[in-house]
């Protein structure tokens, strides 16, 4: 086998890794970035909430022990 065959042989399975490994990234991009949008569209919601229980609406800590049991 010439070395030059095996140089291009080489060089062509880098070029193949290398193009998996850029589809990857964007393929991981594209999900960082929807989930970047689904997490600021949670907080808008979150805060909406927020603003419509009003501020004396802030839950305190309820143990489930202080609670009766629908039986009683």
């Amino acid at each position: 086998m010439n070395p030059t065959d095996t140089t291009d042989e080489r060089l062509t399975q880098l070029e193949i890794k290398l193009s998996y490994a850029e589809d990857l990234l964007d393929t991981l991009n594209e999900l960082a970035t929807r989930q970047q949008d689904q997490i600021e569209l949670l907080l808008r919601e979150v805060r909406q909430l927020r603003q419509q229980g009003g501020d004396d609406a802030q839950p305190g800590f309820r143990s489930l022990r202080d609670e009766r049991p629908p039986h009683y």
